[in-house]
C-alpha cells in the first residue's frame, strides 16, 4: 500500500488526467477490490464479473476522492467498491426484493460464513436462525428471495442430439402440468406482496401453519395475523385481475 502523502500526490495527478498515475493507484489498491469481492461470492455471479465491477468502483473512488478529506483513501474506496457491486446485484435481479429482505439475506450470509468457520462445517438453518434470533422460516424466506431465477428454457444437457431443457425435466401428466403452472403463477403473485403479508401467506398456505402458530412465530396477535392475511388475499386478488 502507498503512504498517505504519496497517494495524495498521485491522486492529484490522476484527477488531472495522468493515466499512468491512475493505473499505479489501481495496481497498488487492487487487493481492496479482491477483499470486497470475496464478501459477495456464492450469490450466483461470476467472480470475474464482480471483480470488474469492483474495479469500476475503485476508479470512481480515484476520480471523486478529495485530498482534503481527513480519511485514508482506502477507507473512502471500500464503500465505493461495495456500492458498485450492490447496485449491480440490485438492478440485475428480475424479481424485485425489498431492501429489508435483502439486508436480512446479506446478514444471513455473513452469519453462515462465520458459523462455518467456527463449526468447521455448513451450519443448519436452525443454527443460523438461533444466532440471529429469528424464526427458521424467516431465514429460509430471506435466502429464497435473493436467489437468481432460472428460466424454464435453460439448457440442462446437450449432446449430439437436441438439447434438454429444464422444462423437459419437470413434465408430469397433463393434469399435473396444468396444476404445476397454476401454482407457479400463484407464487409469482405472492412475491409481489409487501414483506409482512408475503411472510404470513408463506407460513399459512405453504408451510401449513395455523393463524395461532403464525402469530407465535412473528410475534403478533392472532387478530393481527387475521387482518394481515385478509389484506394479503385482497391484494393477491387485485394482482390477478390486473395481470
Amino acid at each position: 500500500m502507498l503512504e498517505d502523502e504519496e497517494i495524495k500526490n498521485l491522486l492529484h495527478k490522476a484527477q488531472a488526467g495522468d493515466q499512468i498515475a491512475k493505473e499505479y493507484i489501481l495496481e497498488n489498491n487492487i487487493n481492496l477490490v479482491r477483499s470486497v469481492v470475496h464478501r459477495f461470492t456464492n450469490r450466483g455471479y461470476e467472480w470475474d464479473d464482480l471483480f470488474q465491477l469492483g474495479c469500476i468502483g475503485l476508479v470512481k473512488a480515484i476520480e471523486r476522492f478529495d485530498t482534503k478529506f481527513s480519511v485514508k483513501f482506502s477507507t473512502y474506496a471500500v464503500p465505493m467498491i461495495i456500492g458498485e457491486i450492490r447496485r449491480f446485484i440490485r438492478d440485475d435481479n428480475p424479481v424485485k426484493v425489498s431492501r429489508p429482505v435483502k439486508e436480512l439475506a446479506y446478514k444471513v450470509h455473513r452469519t453462515q460464513e462465520r458459523l462455518q468457520g467456527l463449526l468447521g462445517r455448513d451450519p443448519t438453518i436452525t443454527e443460523i436462525a438461533k444466532e440471529l434470533s429469528l424464526a427458521p422460516q424467516e431465514v429460509v424466506a430471506a435466502l429464497e428471495a435473493i436467489q437468481t431465477p432460472t428460466s424454464l428454457y435453460a439448457n440442462v444437457f446437450h449432446d449430439d442430439g437436441d438439447p434438454i431443457l429444464l422444462l423437459d425435466q419437470m413434465k408430469y401428466c397433463e393434469e399435473e402440468d396444468s396444476a404445476y403452472f397454476e401454482k407457479l403463477a400463484l407464487k409469482e403473485i405472492v412475491l409481489r406482496l409487501p414483506e409482512k403479508e408475503r411472510l404470513v401467506i408463506h407460513l399459512r398456505f405453504f408451510a401449513d401453519k395455523t393463524q395461532a402458530e403464525v402469530a407465535q412465530i412473528i410475534g403478533l396477535s392472532q387478530v393481527q395475523i387475521s387482518r394481515i392475511e385478509k389484506q394479503a388475499l385482497k391484494l393477491m386478488k387485485e394482482f390477478m385481475q390486473t395481470s
